[in-house]
């Protein structure tokens, strides 16, 4: 697994949204969305961490509750702590606090606690994953998380070494088109044959800038399922299972070679 830490700002190369996709729409059901587009040739996944691959956004914000009702002396809310989001938690602590060493070293403390209440991925993701394996696909991490807490989190749902890549945040603010763009280049692959898949709104519209397939994540508790669609998805799925489906069907449309798949 190549683990990145995202280093301050980057630019994005100039890219031409080239997906196969004929027209952005939603599939509203697995059936519509196998017809719309099985016929998708896909050669890479890239996959968001929080609400994508597992429950752990309520580890985020215990961390960060835990944090800041000592360093605040307040309580604050989930939803104060989500409109925090966008740098990765050392970031978010640094805008806060001055002197923020002592405060991050306790977040990380807490998010380790707090991930005993989620120990496992969704369901369905290992399946997935172990499918992915089994067709010779490379897979790859972008998240917000800074690299600290990511590590964790994989380590604890026990996915350390499933990817090949993991892009973390900045303390600067959000990058994942950089990100998903220093991955294309990586990869070599053409954007419009890598999906990504997240459960934001933004990772939509990050799929969008790169001009890579963009799949929304629906199946959190938390998920913004009427926001994602407004997004206008190339796919948008309710469970892992469909998710799993439609790969297997879009992959299934174009017989390949491994050697074929690894470029």
């Amino acid at each position: 697994m190549r683990l990145v830490a995202a280093m301050g700002r980057c630019g994005v190369p100039g890219s031409r949204f080239r997906s196969v996709l004929a027209k952005a729409t939603r599939c509203r059901t697995l059936s519509e969305c196998l017809g719309q587009h099985g016929g998708v040739r896909i050669r890479g996944l890239i996959f968001d961490l929080d609400g994508t691959l597992a429950d752990t956004l309520p580890v985020c914000y215990t961390a960060f509750r835990r944090v800041f009702r000592k360093h605040l002396g307040r309580e604050v809310s989930d939803a104060e702590i989500h409109g925090m989001f966008g740098p990765c938690e050392r970031g978010v602590i640094q805008r806060i606090l001055p002197d923020w060493g002592p405060a991050f070293q306790m977040f990380l403390e807490e998010y380790e606690a707090a991930h005993d209440v989620c120990l496992e991925p969704f369901s369905g993701v290992i399946d997935m994953l172990d499918w992915l394996e089994s067709q010779g696909l490379p897979i790859a991490v972008v998240t917000g998380k800074g690299p600290e807490s990511a590590a964790i989190s994989l380590r604890r749902l026990g996915l350390s070494d499933r990817f090949e890549i993991v892009e973390s945040g900045s303390t600067h603010g959000p990058v994942k088109p950089e990100s998903i763009s220093r991955i294309l280049e990586l990869w070599k692959f053409d954007p419009g044959e890598v999906v990504h898949v997240g459960d934001a709104p933004s990772d939509v519209r990050s799929a969008r800038k790169c001009g890579i397939i963009a799949v929304a994540a629906g199946w959190a508790p938390g998920a913004r399922r009427e926001a994602l669609a407004a997004e206008e998805p190339d796919a948008q799925f309710d469970s892992v299972s469909e998710l799993h489906a439609w790969l297997a069907a879009a992959v299934a449309a174009e017989p390949r070679t491994l050697e074929d798949r690894s470029g």
